[in-house]
């Protein structure tokens, strides 16, 4: 198994976790890329599932945000929206078989380093080429699960799969129209 296929693998899975009674209320699914220890050696993606009910609450007070932000900002997301409900890549605690096929691979590429070694320009080029895979990788399992029909299955309708970057915030809009068809992310589009 490739770490593609595992990625995409464990993101349907993590989909048919929500069969129950969140999944009715499920609006987004995100993915937080981001990397342990801020390492581009060992990135990974938070897979989550915000709510109806977050926003509403939001909403509900006096110091309400803007609509938009109370749905679609990800500093206002529940912790089932930001952190995940599932982690998957090179992070040991938690995907261990992730991180192993992520590994094995950036050796294979050449592009693992070692803290010691080689020179910092290098591992500086190396962490960014991995950085830039593994956005590129993200994309695709979001975009699966709209064409496979995976959201559907899982959530009943299609609903947005959201790409938020914490090292690039700004990239959110080009990650989120990369991976979703017109419809579903319309209305988070409109931020933009």
């Amino acid at each position: 198994m490739t770490f593609r296929q595992h990625m995409r693998q464990q993101t349907v899975s993590t989909l048919g976790q929500l069969t129950d009674g969140p999944a009715s209320a499920v609006y987004a699914v995100t993915f937080r890329v981001d990397s342990v220890d801020q390492d581009p050696r060992f990135p990974y993606l938070a897979v989550g599932c915000p709510t109806e009910d977050e926003p509403a609450r939001l909403l509900a007070r006096p110091d309400a945000p803007d609509p938009w932000e109370a749905r679609w900002h990800y500093a206002c997301f529940p912790p089932s929206g930001l952190e995940g409900i599932r982690i998957l890549g090179n992070d040991a605690e938690h995907d261990p078989h992730g991180a192993a096929l992520h590994r094995r691979e950036a050796e294979a590429d050449g592009l693992w380093y070692e803290d010691d070694a080689p020179p910092d320009q290098v591992q500086d080029e190396r962490g960014a080429l991995l950085d830039t895979r593994f956005r590129e990788l993200c994309v695709e399992p979001a975009r699966l699960l709209h064409t496979e029909g995976d959201l559907v299955r899982a959530l009943g309708r299609p609903v947005p799969v959201l790409l938020y970057d914490m090292f690039a915030p700004e990239a959110m809009f080009t990650l989120a129209r990369a991976a979703n068809p017109p419809g579903p992310v319309a209305d988070f589009l409109a931020g933009d």
